[in-house]
């Protein structure tokens, strides 16, 4: 519990730091413990010490923790991190409050569809692939006016954009162009950064991190 507990409050402390130096207020950055790979048992002393937004980004594994754990803490609220493919749109509409890898056409269809069967408009964050990196998902930068459009013609509400800048590189750069490509196109989401990097985020004008490694340690 107190391991957990110093934790979070030194990932929050460097979250109010950088929002400070960038003239923002930490209340205005929201934390996600990425608890993928991570067992209900190592996610427990993070609710208890009060983290209530959590990330996972595989719909099974997530069906298998989740449930119980909320029903000890109902005021989480879950955000899928992972790459979604179209046949667990419905799963995904379902059991998550916000979504982050809304990245294709095709992915438009089906969550739009799950998401009308299932009565719950769920946020989503469009990724781009702000590296152009192949392997990687995310909507190509030519791609993301016309995404945007079929989103919002669907009926999906936009949280903003999100991304993962190629690793080994500075990421501010990259961070910069996913700020100016969300406000061109007049979103105020952005979901970036990761435990190497969400203080440059925060200061780069992330609203959302996405921090694993530094909450939970290393993951086997």
């Amino acid at each position: 519990m107190e391991n957990a507990a110093t934790k979070l409050e030194n990932v929050r402390e460097k979250i109010a730091h950088a929002a400070a130096i960038a003239g923002r207020k930490a209340e205005d950055v929201t934390l996600i413990a990425v608890s993928k790979n991570h067992t209900a048992e190592a996610i427990v002393p993070l609710l208890e010490a009060g983290q209530r937004c959590f990330g996972e980004n595989r719909i099974q594994e997530a069906a298998a923790k989740w449930p119980e754990l909320r029903a000890r803490f109902p005021d989480v609220m879950l955000h899928f991190v992972g790459q979604l493919q179209s046949n667990k749109a419905q799963e995904a509409a379902e059991m998550f409050d916000c979504i982050h890898s809304l990245d294709r056409p095709s992915l438009v269809k089906a969550l739009a569809q799950a998401m009308a069967k299932a009565g719950r408009h769920v946020p989503c964050f469009i990724q781009v692939d702000i590296g152009e990196e192949e392997h990687k998902g995310g909507c190509a930068i030519a791609d993301l006016p016309e995404l945007i459009d079929q989103a919002r013609a669907a009926d999906i509400p936009l949280a903003g954009l999100m991304c993962v800048p190629p690793a080994g590189i500075e990421p501010a750069p990259f961070f910069a162009l996913l700020d100016k490509l969300a406000r061109d196109h007049g979103m105020a989401g952005l979901s970036m950064g990761m435990s190497s990097d969400y203080e440059i985020a925060v200061k780069l004008g992330a609203t959302h991190v996405r921090v694993g490694t530094a909450l939970f340690g290393q993951r086997d």
